[in-house]
């Protein structure tokens, strides 16, 4: 039997998304199986999987791992030829590092700027608390770059599990068109450009799901055509 990664709407699941885009990029097969956030049995169903009772989980064969970030460093021991974590040490210390900030913080920003793929691009006014943590991720970005960013677009050069979980806050950035420097800029632009990117946002436009505390424009429901 091979990996299962049951996920939620890929429009909202910030944290569905990191495992999944990890898993597209470095070519490791998995089914999924996607539980509306909202579904009325959504708990019942997760917690059969997990405790938590929340998504991402990786299934393989017996084993249960949830919280998308430990389903990353899962993958990274089962598939080392899919190099998930840069390999020279101080990079791989740095990228650990990064990920886990961006695991245990930004609540601000996840607030007030909701995953909402399906949303076309328009400008939303942040709070101080969130704009303090914008500036931090395009702080964390320019380091990322100008440190590691030798060998390739991404934050230490090659796609690393580091740009898989920052990945919903190029989404956030993207869609409600926050404004960062030149640099986090062109990192943006070479995460869309990913293949994999495009069927996630492509899977999301489909999604007929609509959870109202995720729609900032509520009544409204805005929908990028194509």
């Amino acid at each position: 039997m091979g990996l299962q990664l049951v996920i939620g709407n890929k429009n909202y699941s910030s944290w569905s998304l990191r495992p999944w885009l990890a898993m597209k990029v470095a070519g490791i097969t998995f089914a999924e199986t996607v539980i509306p956030l909202d579904a009325s049995d959504f708990k019942s169903r997760v917690a059969a999987l997990s405790g938590a009772g929340k998504v991402p989980v990786l299934i393989d064969g017996d084993l249960r791992v949830w919280e998308s970030l430990a389903i990353l460093e899962y993958l990274a021991e089962k598939f080392p030829a899919a190099a998930l974590w840069p390999r020279p040490p101080q990079a791989r210390a740095h990228a650990r590092a990064t990920s886990s900030e961006m695991h245990a913080g930004f609540a601000a920003l996840r607030r007030q700027l909701p995953m909402n793929v399906r949303r076309p691009v328009k400008a939303h006014a942040l709070g101080d608390d969130a704009a303090t943590d914008v500036r931090r991720v395009d702080a964390i970005w320019n380091d990322c770059r100008t440190r590691f960013g030798d060998g390739g677009p991404f934050l230490y050069g090659a796609f690393s599990a580091a740009d898989a979980m920052y990945a919903p806050v190029v989404s956030r950035f993207h869609t409600y068109a926050v404004e960062v420097g030149a640099t986090a800029r062109d990192y943006m632009a070479a995460i869309i450009a990913l293949p994999a990117w495009s069927e996630w946002r492509d899977a999301a436009r489909r999604e007929p799901w609509v959870i109202p505390e995720d729609e900032i424009d509520w009544p409204d429901v805005l929908r990028e055509d194509g």
